[in-house]
């Protein structure tokens, strides 16, 4: 089973910039070992399960929690598919076979 979430987390309470914050989630998704990918609006992430990817969202939930964030704002979207496995290079790569090279 390969499980694509994409999901951008932030705090609503600690101003106009919140690039620190974020840089926690992006820690801790590096330290986890699931794939993954920073886009300019969010994190791709993929995982062999559901559960694993909503431990994900959970962990950053809880460490922007323990940076001392009240609010947090996340919007997320999951792409299940069961049979198959790494998706995050093989999407794009279906895409470059029909068009070339594309940015990702």
């Amino acid at each position: 089973m390969s499980v694509l979430l994409e999901f951008s987390i932030f705090p609503l309470d600690q101003g106009e910039s919140v690039s620190r914050e974020v840089s926690q989630v992006i820690e801790m998704i590096r330290e986890s070992g699931v794939n993954y990918q920073l886009t300019a609006m969010g994190t791709l992430i993929e995982t062999d399960n559901v559960r694993q990817a909503l431990d994900i969202v959970e962990s950053a939930t809880e460490r922007l929690g323990s940076a001392g964030c009240q609010r947090i704002y996340s919007a997320i979207k999951m792409d299940i598919r069961i049979g198959k496995e790494n998706r995050m290079e093989g999407k794009p790569g279906s895409i470059r076979q029909r068009i070339g090279e594309v940015k990702t």
